[in-house]
């Protein structure tokens, strides 16, 4: 009599063959000889599906430098200095692996482009205004700041001017 807590080893050195493959009847079961045939019968696959990923794995490949894009894109309206950088390390890195990045090409164009009207925009609007402005203060300060002045043909009340 055989004990169930603590079986005999087998006779094979301990080697247990696996269980035989699983092969599906070609048959249904409730057909017979003489019978008409009926609407055919699926049958379960032979393999199982898939096992699920790893527990902190992802779902899917990432590309290497996309979220690195999306930021870079994200920042290229506020910072663009830091968005092109961030672009361009992000575009390599995608490069490197094969993979296109349309994040950071976008983030390298809109923050170049940004970074070049604000130049412009520096030199056409805030340049001139503060060298307007400095003008009116020097010839506010030659008359006491007291009446008017005019600068660049534009009449300057100096006592509004300290």
């Amino acid at each position: 009599m055989s004990d169930p807590q603590n079986p005999a080893p087998p006779p094979d050195g301990g080697i247990v063959p696996p269980p035989p493959a699983y092969t599906p009847d070609p048959t249904p079961p409730h057909a017979s000889a003489g019978a008409p045939s009926a609407a055919p019968a699926y049958s379960q696959q032979a393999y199982p599906s898939a096992p699920p990923p790893a527990y902190g794995a992802p779902a899917s490949p990432t590309v290497p430098g996309k979220t690195l894009g999306i930021v870079a894109f994200i920042l290229s309206f506020f910072i663009q200095l830091v968005a092109l950088i961030l672009g361009i390390v992000a575009l390599v890195q995608s490069k490197k692996a094969g993979h296109k990045n349309g994040w950071a090409v976008a983030a390298i164009i809109i923050s170049s482009v940004l970074m070049v009207l604000g130049v412009i925009l520096f030199f056409a609007v805030v340049l001139p205004l503060l060298t307007f402005s400095s003008e009116a203060l020097q010839a506010c300060q030659a008359v006491g700041f007291e009446g008017t002045v005019t600068v660049a043909g534009i009449p300057i009340d100096c006592s509004n001017v300290r």
